[in-house]
């Protein structure tokens, strides 16, 4: 294959998978929106909701954002009432955050719900596509991440 046809659909590639998740993302967005909370509030809600309590310096990085921010989306999860901070009882210098009994309710009442839009979104895809899809996705997420380091 002549280097041009490789640039090309390298290129071609990077478009589409792109634009297929700006267009998922934004159905998500969409709906997590209607439940008073942003992606990266929910991002954190859900993490400790399925993950448990989790110390406030390792969020960033389960959920794809700065340590800095964390601090921020914790507060505002706090105010509503769906997340809590805990001084760890080994170490008094190590925070953690939970979810409270409020916001177990609250993923409890509305994840169903996310999660059947979320299928919805993908359902240009059959069932065999999408595992193949993902097997894909996930060879090239694995080969860019470490060509990268």
């Amino acid at each position: 294959m002549s280097e041009d046809k490789q640039q090309h659909l390298a290129l071609q590639l990077y478009i589409t998978v792109s634009r297929a998740s700006q267009w998922l993302i934004a159905h998500a967005d969409r709906d997590i929106r209607q439940h008073g909370l942003n992606r990266t509030e929910f991002g954190v809600l859900e993490l400790l909701y399925h993950k448990g309590p989790q110390p406030l310096q390792q969020i960033g990085s389960k959920v794809l954002m700065s340590s800095g921010n964390i601090t921020y989306v914790v507060d505002k999860l706090e105010k509503k009432g769906l997340v809590r901070r805990r001084a760890s009882k080994e170490d008094r210098r190590l925070i953690y955050a939970e979810v409270t009994d409020q916001g177990s309710r609250f993923i409890e009442d509305i994840f169903p719900e996310h999660t059947t839009v979320i299928e919805q979104a993908a359902a240009g895809l059959t069932e065999e596509e999408k595992e193949q899809a993902i097997l894909l996705m996930k060879k090239l997420g694995r080969y860019a991440q470490q060509s990268f380091e």
